[in-house]
């Protein structure tokens, strides 16, 4: 399969995170990454721009619960959902 294809994924669970991409690179920026069990993927907002999201930083340090496509190395979230946190009672 070509890794630019996009496939439809549901319900991808992994904590948001920032750091840079490329680094060394001409291609060095900061970005959003969805951290998984299989992977780390930039994350990105369907209707959001490509850099520079603010949107995102709402999920940064949180996990989630994403629905949307996988495009090579990236997740373009259709639905992000904040997976609620455990009490420490619990």
């Amino acid at each position: 399969m070509n890794g630019s294809q996009p496939l439809p994924v549901k319900g991808v669970r992994g904590r948001v995170t920032r750091g840079f991409y490329a680094q060394g690179s001409k291609s060095e920026r900061e970005a959003v990454f969805l951290e998984t069990d299989n992977g780390r993927y930039i994350l990105r907002r369907k209707t959001g721009p490509v850099f520079g999201d603010v949107e995102l930083e709402q999920y940064v340090g949180r996990d989630v619960i994403c629905d949307g496509f996988l495009i090579g190395t990236s997740l373009l979230g259709v639905k992000i959902t904040i997976v609620p946190e455990r009490s420490s009672t619990e």
